[in-house]
């Protein structure tokens, strides 16, 4: 048998390493970050400060997330400065398309740095300037081109939207964001969406679609061989059937992703996995066995310091050692069983009001968050609106400019076309005058007549022709009328 102390030993050893470790690579970033910021803004070459930015923060956020957003930002200014001080100029084709490369690439940085300062604000509780920052990288990743980036960030502005109670608005960013993944075929993206749909219509009681996109998620999960999500998604199925009381479909579904969970170290999933099969054990009055998984959840809930799972398997032990006591009649042991179902009962409505506090506060900050929305959308109509009245009167005062020049320098055409037998010149010189002043007027009436054309004929060129052809027709006559009455008074002068 291992003694204490050498697990203790060893357990000191692993975190000291892991330490070591994660220091090291911190080292190294920072190291990186030393010899590109000698370099002058556009000449780095790549954009390996910015990544290293972004690789520190990701290495300390679960512990100091307030360093984390810090470094985020510094990788969010460093591509802002790169891309706003362009590149050298160059005449080489090849050293363009370099430069173009690497602009892209600081954008792509840039999007990811916003996606993850998003992130960041989304888990402290500041869920406006979440959203704020997930949109602003969504933005840059559509601008780019970037459709897994940008499935991403609608699957995260969803998934805000949803925590926040706005079930249509998460339902339609995870519908847009499966669409997405769908065409790139990006599998595991696809199983994520599926699921995080399948997680809404549950929660909305539309048990056959839930079903049907779990059923779906877990399909393509298996074919990846992705073992924690497959986990997930028979959790999710297991939740399904035992809610519909189908307990030996539910057992089989959580016991297949409890031996998963085991198998890849998911600490929560194992906790939640072990509370719900716990409570169907209770349910099927088979006491031990409920007793040994709510203790096994609920040790392995305080490891992790979830307060959900807490208070979900403290209340599953306060229930399992209340029927114990009133089953027993040794008084002794009854009166300790209900001195445990009362400690464990505590325990779970202490967590249960600490859920319930952040719950309340998240309830305030989606009020917040609707009203905050909802005046900037209301301020960027009227910004979109009184631009959109701007470019109107600009473009009607050029087009009536415009006009008036071409209208004038039709009247003085026309002024030299009447003036012919007046002024002495040849007929072939008249017969220009006129033909170009008839063509001058017909091109002026298709610019005129060219709105309600489009309107009338849907855009069809067929069509079009015609219309132009009955404006040709309209104006030969008089045409026709004018040659022959110049050519007259030039056979008369001469």
């Amino acid at each position: 048998m291992i003694r204490p102390y050498f697990i203790a030993l060893f357990l000191s050893l692993s975190a000291i390493t892991v330490q070591a470790q994660g220091s090291r690579v911190i080292d190294s970033l920072k190291s990186v970050i030393e010899k590109g910021e000698h370099l002058p803004d556009g000449q780095a070459g790549d954009t390996s400060v910015c990544n290293a930015y972004l690789s520190w923060g990701e290495q300390v956020y679960m512990s100091n997330p307030d360093t984390a957003v810090i470094l985020f930002h510094k990788a969010r200014e460093t591509a802002e400065r790169n891309i706003d001080s362009g590149h050298p100029p160059t005449s080489s084709a090849e050293a363009l398309a370099k430069a173009g490369t690497l602009h892209k690439k600081y954008l792509s940085s840039l999007a990811d740095a916003l996606n993850n300062i998003g992130y960041i604000y989304n888990n402290q509780g500041d869920i406006p300037k979440g959203l704020e920052y997930y949109h602003k990288s969504l933005k840059i990743r559509e601008e780019t081109g970037d459709k897994k980036g940008i499935a991403n960030s609608l699957n995260n502005i969803g998934f805000i939207y949803k925590n926040q109670g706005d079930i249509p608005k998460g339902l339609e960013y995870y519908h847009k964001s499966l669409k997405i993944r769908e065409e790139i075929g990006d599998k595991k993206g696809i199983a994520t969406s599926l699921n995080n749909i399948g997680v809404i219509y549950n929660s909305q009681g539309d048990i056959p679609n839930a079903l049907e996109y779990y059923h779906k998620s877990l399909i393509i999960r298996e074919e990846i061989g992705n073992k924690q999500g497959i986990a997930t998604s028979l959790n999710n199925i297991g939740s399904i059937y035992s809610e519909q009381r189908d307990i030996p479909k539910a057992l089989e579904y959580y016991h297949r992703s409890l031996k998963l969970g085991e198998q890849i170290g998911d600490k929560s999933e194992i906790a939640y996995t072990l509370n719900s099969i716990g409570g169907i054990e209770l349910d099927q009055g088979h006491l031990t066995s409920a007793l040994n998984y709510g203790m096994r959840g609920l040790e392995i809930a305080r490891e992790i310091g979830s307060p959900h799972l807490i208070s979900a398997n403290s209340g599953l032990l306060s229930k399992v050692a209340k029927k114990q006591g009133n089953l027993t009649t040794d008084p002794v042991l009854r009166q300790a069983r209900f001195e445990e179902a009362l400690e464990m009962y505590e325990l779970h409505i202490q967590m249960r009001d600490s859920i319930k506090n952040e719950e309340t506060q998240k309830a305030t900050i989606r009020q917040q968050t609707k009203y905050e929305f909802e005046k900037a959308q209301l301020v960027k109509e009227q910004k979109e609106k009184e631009k959109a009245r701007l470019e109107a009167e600009v473009t009607s005062r050029r087009d009536n400019l415009q006009y008036s020049v071409i209208l004038i320098a039709l009247l003085v055409l026309f002024g030299g076309v009447l003036s012919i037998g007046f002024v002495k010149i040849s007929p072939r010189m008249a017969e220009g005058i006129i033909f170009f002043s008839f063509l001058i007027l017909f091109e002026f009436l298709l610019v005129l007549a060219d709105p309600y054309i489009d309107r009338w004929s849907g855009g069809a060129p067929g069509v079009k022709l015609l219309f132009n052809a009955g404006i040709a027709a309209l104006i030969f006559p008089a045409h026709a009328f004018f040659e022959s009455k110049m050519k007259g008074r030039l056979v008369k002068a001469s």
